[in-house]
């Protein structure tokens, strides 16, 4: 085995077992998942029951293969992922401690706990250290944690560990893009809605804060949150408590909040886009997650373990990386950062028929400085799509598609590639194609 390899204080070995915990007012219950197809409802022939009148009685399937993938079978209530509601039949991928919703029951899928070490943050190299080390540290306080950085470069991956490090483990994480939730139902998603509160309230809905009692809340893309919302957001900040949308009374909450944000928030301020008092609330800490490109002991080790990965996945052995191929990965800006290292990694191994990987495998711009020239305007142009292209992942096309109301152009437009280009991401992560005003959730 190579040295570079020898990461199991890093990674897990094997997977870890699957655990699907049902959030309730008085103790959440947890029950083993395995590999196959599990009902979810409140007949007792389901596989996993539960006793809620919102729930109906065959209500969702949950399938496990590698992945987690849930279906809602025409329920009552509805299935609610990432706030957007199922349609009868269809499906959504699941995150691991994502909490999604059954009906107005809050269910979350987590790894089971385990003694051995799981990932933390990045492999142990002197680039991050200090890094991990402060997060480690600040992981057994309450206090707020903003996480800024590029994008990519796994800001989500360090809130995760926090959670995982903190006294609240055992609690749920709960994700959330603030850039993929549209400010019309922002409010109602997070903070829920009393029955009757407006048209189609036709019952009480818990919110999503109130579903990650006890737990963490981390707020991606924090510095797109709206004005209006940055203002409930920060009231629940400062009390500790959150109002339901046509509620009376206040309604206790104990989450932790974790932030993350790619922009310059004091420029966001200046612009009056972002709410000052809300900054400090958030900032009790900042930790700043330095781009790839500055993290070069990490390209190696990384790379070998997405290919190790991939080949699992595909039943292949892992083809060696060679010297010329590393040389070039570590050459490379990495625009796109640890997201695009991936997907470089994952398309080299798929089309790999040899036993290693050689440059020319590698799907990498070269670097125009190394060149000495600058490249034609529409070359670099078409450059920065094919890198942009490759960083992208299944969210963020999913959030431009909803931001652009299911127009394709305009959502190309905003993630800086072409529409044809996003006709063929769109095939390859299996969202159906939109029509417009109709926004994919």
């Amino acid at each position: 085995m190579s040295a570079a390899l020898d990461n199991s204080r890093c990674f897990p070995v094997e997977p870890l077992p699957l655990r699907l915990i049902v959030l309730s007012d008085s103790m959440p219950t947890s029950h083993a998942l395995a590999p196959g197809e599990i009902v979810i409802g409140r007949d007792e022939s389901c596989t996993i029951r539960i006793d809620d009148p919102s729930v109906s009685r065959r209500h969702a399937v949950v399938r496990v293969d590698g992945g987690v993938v849930l279906e809602d079978l025409d329920s009552a209530a509805g299935t609610w992922v990432g706030g957007g509601k199922l349609e009868p039949g269809e499906h959504a991928n699941v995150r691991l401690d994502e909490v999604f919703r059954i009906g107005d029951v809050g269910v979350v899928i987590r790894q089971a706990r385990t003694s051995r070490t799981l990932l933390t943050v990045v492999p142990d190299r002197p680039s991050m250290r200090d890094l991990r080390s402060l997060a480690d540290r600040v992981a057994g306080g309450n206090i707020s944690v903003l996480i800024v950085g590029e994008t990519g470069v796994g800001k989500e991956i360090l809130a995760e560990a926090i959670h995982r490090q903190s006294p609240r483990a055992d609690k749920p994480f709960l994700r959330l893009n603030c850039a993929a939730l549209s400010e019309t139902l922002l409010e109602s998603e997070l903070f829920g809605h009393e029955k009757g509160s407006f048209t189609g309230a036709v019952a009480t809905k818990v919110g999503l804060l109130e579903t990650a009692q006890h737990g963490t809340v981390f707020l991606d893309e924090i510095g797109e949150l709206p004005m209006s919302t940055q203002v409930k957001l920060l009231r629940v900040l400062e009390q500790r408590e959150l109002l339901r949308v046509g509620g009376v009374a206040s309604r206790p909450i104990d989450v932790r909040f974790v932030a993350a944000t790619h922009r310059d928030l004091h420029d966001r301020i200046a612009q009056g886009l972002f709410r000052q008092d809300l900054y400090f609330r958030l900032n009790g800490i900042t930790l700043q997650v330095p781009p790839l490109r500055d993290r070069l002991d990490e390209i190696e080790p990384l790379a070998r373990k997405f290919a190790v990965d991939v080949a699992a996945a595909l039943g292949r052995s892992t083809p060696e990386l060679s010297e010329d191929a590393i040389d070039a990965l570590r050459g490379h800006d990495w625009p796109g950062n640890i997201r695009e290292l991936r997907n470089v990694m994952e398309r080299a191994v798929l089309l790999n028929n040899g036993d290693s990987i050689q440059r020319t495998d590698l799907p990498l711009e070269t670097r125009r400085n190394r060149l000495g020239t600058e490249p034609p305007a529409n070359l670099s142009r078409q450059s920065e799509q094919r890198r942009r292209s490759m960083a992208l992942d299944r969210d963020e096309i999913l959030t431009a598609l909803s931001r652009a109301a299911g127009n394709q152009k305009v959502a190309a437009q905003l993630l800086g590639i072409s529409r044809r280009t996003l006709i063929n991401k769109l095939e390859a992560f299996a969202i159906a194609r939109p029509r417009k005003g109709i926004p994919n959730n």
